[in-house]
């Protein structure tokens, strides 16, 4: 995919985001967010400040056109591209770098492309719940907010994450 498709189609994936927080409101339970795998799949000759600024602005986008919270999304959006390079590090390992390749669900296969998005997922869900007004609400209410959008963040993330691969076109 060639640079100006990728900013399109984040685009596009950014209208969906802000469409989600406006009218997907199943469950007080659910906080769906495809944000963190956009970021995550960043092409990496993206850098980790490049990452953290389009995070920013990203998550300022959907706080102020759909949340409400304005700075919500942000501040637990730029905390994973902070660790985006990491997490790819610690699941993909050295070579990835080396080679300077994509991340790519058909290259790397669905285990590791999981692992890596609920170790994004965890640390958006996290810091957003907390956020969130973690200290207002019970426990057991924060714990199975997080379950629930965990899985159902991974679930529509590994969806999306082909439609994000840079490379899977040239396969």
């Amino acid at each position: 995919m060639k640079r100006q498709h990728y900013f399109l189609t984040y685009f596009l994936l950014l209208i969906l985001q802000i469409l989600i927080c406006n009218y997907l409101h199943v469950s007080p339970y659910l906080m769906l967010s495809i944000l963190p795998v956009m970021i995550l799949m960043l092409p990496i000759r993206f850098g980790t400040v490049f990452a953290m600024i389009l995070a920013f602005v990203s998550g300022l986008a959907v706080d102020f056109l759909a949340e409400g919270v304005i700075g919500l999304n942000a501040l637990a959006l730029v905390p994973v591209a902070l660790a985006r390079k990491g997490i790819i590090y610690l699941i993909f390992g050295s070579e990835f770098f080396a080679r300077k390749e994509d991340i790519s669900i058909r290259k790397h296969g669905v285990t590791k492309m999981s692992v890596a998005l609920v170790m994004a997922q965890t640390l958006f869900l996290l810091i957003y719940i907390w956020a969130d007004g973690a200290a207002t609400r019970p426990f057991l209410f924060n714990t199975i907010r997080f379950a629930v959008s965990l899985a159902a963040g991974l679930l529509l993330s590994l969806l999306l994450s082909h439609t994000l691969a840079t490379n899977d076109h040239d396969l």
